[in-house]
């Protein structure tokens, strides 16, 4: 027979309970860390994308018609809307009259 004892059966059950444990730890904390979280209900009134680029687009639209064309701004007070590029170039030329 050999001179080692046998491990004593309540350690061997404490022990294969604490790794069965740790395991379980283990993987109830990646459930946590990685379980997948419901997004919360969208408001009422929320736009869908589609409706966001749609109003988007309107608005670069109008933006763009604002910087190229020419409107009244006051036309009690002489104000008007220049498109940008013409804007620079007479702000060019009565810069350099100036000189």
């Amino acid at each position: 027979m050999s001179d080692h004892p046998s491990p004593a059966p309540k350690n061997f059950w404490i022990t294969l309970g604490a790794i069965i444990g740790g395991f379980a730890i283990f993987l109830l904390i990646l459930f946590i860390a990685y379980l997948p979280q419901q997004p919360a209900p969208l408001p009422e009134g929320t736009k869908t994308p589609a409706e966001r680029a749609q109003i988007l687009a309107e608005i670069r639209a109008k933006d763009k018609a604002a910087a190229t064309t020419y409107a009244w701004v006051d036309q009690a007070t002489g104000v008007v809307r220049l498109p940008t590029d013409r804007a620079v170039e007479l702000t060019i030329k009565e810069l350099n009259a100036k000189k």
